[in-house]
Order: C-alpha cells, then structure tokens, then sequence
C-alpha cells in the first residue's frame, strides 16, 4: 500500500486538551502493516495521511524522514477511498507522538471490522467517517466541464483566467488540470 504524507501544518478538528503519553510499545513497522491490512479489507487505495510535520519533513517521494518530528500538534488525519464507502477520515491527536495516534487509528478500524463480524451492523459502522464535500469534488467538476467543452484542451482555453473571458474561475482551470494530470502517462 502505497501512503502519502502531507503536512498538516494546523489541526483542523477540536483539539485534545489532555493528550495522553503512549499505551502503545509497537514499533511503527508494525502499525503500518496493521493500517495496511486494515484500509486493504475496506478495498482502499489513494491512502493520505496528513501529519503535522514540515515540508521539509517529507521526502520527494511522499514518505516522512526518519527523524521526523511534529511540530504544533501530534494530530493524524488518514484519507482513502474504500471499495464500498466513498472516501473515509479517520482522525486522532489523543497520544503526545503522531506514530502513537497512527496506531490508535490503525486499531480503531480493526475494531470497526470487528463491529461487522456478526453482520449486525452492515457496513453502517464507517457513516460517519464518510468525507463529505460541498457540492462536485475537484475531479467531478473538471469531468463535467471536459464533458461541456468537448475535450481537455478546449476545456482548458474556456476556464484559463487569461483566455476564458469574464466567466472563467480559477477554480474550474484547477479542476480541468486536475484531469488533465490524472490523464497524463506516468
């Protein structure tokens, strides 16, 4: 499973007031392979995990350094997109260490999965962790606005502030890009 770090230079949820030393004596190895084969059994890919490290934290290829350390906040927000759920969030800055509160949602989603064991609850265990949005994400949006212009390039020229006129949006070009890279050979 493939993750990418991305800082999270400010804790966007309530904060913890009294965070707690770790309960944890796993090597971070370990909660890794656990969060792996937690999201895999959700059929998750496009993993995210936001942490509140630098730029500078975070190598080229989207991985932490190995002397990372948070600054601010030990908060962790983890994104995916589940086979059956859409995109889920699972947040924790509960432990003073940000390895510490990768684990707690490691084992938070082994114990969602174990909610499902007796078929009781199905699948309704993860609604809550469903990330909403407000309106057509950044890819629905530059699909529909390919689709009204006929072709990325066309679609391009219509919402580029400097050629798309008056009704150009900065955030229409944004969407198109966004196809575009995600069409673009890797």
């Amino acid at each position: 499973m493939q993750v990418t770090f991305r800082p999270l230079p400010a804790w966007p949820h309530k904060p913890t007031v009294n965070r707690e030393p770790s309960r944890f004596d796993t090597p971070y190895p370990k909660t890794l392979a656990l969060l792996e084969r937690e999201i895999g059994y959700l059929g998750g890919r496009d993993v995210v995990m936001g942490v509140g490290l630098s730029e500078h934290d975070i190598r080229l290829d989207g991985q932490p350094r190995a002397n990372a350390r948070a600054f601010g906040h030990p908060g962790v927000e983890i994104s995916f997109n589940s086979r059956e759920h859409g995109r889920l969030s699972y947040s924790s800055d509960q432990y003073l260490d940000w390895p510490d509160n990768v684990r707690a949602i490691a084992l938070s989603l082994e114990a969602l999965r174990a909610v499902e064991r007796w078929g009781v609850s199905k699948g309704r265990q993860y609604a809550g962790f469903t990330l909403l949005t407000a309106g057509p994400g950044k890819e629905e949006r530059g699909r529909q606005l390919v689709a009204q212009h006929g072709s990325v390039t066309a679609a391009l020229r219509a919402t580029h502030p400097d050629t798309g006129g008056v009704a150009a949006s900065p955030a229409d070009f944004d969407a198109v890009m966004a196809i575009k890279r995600a069409e673009a050979p890797a």
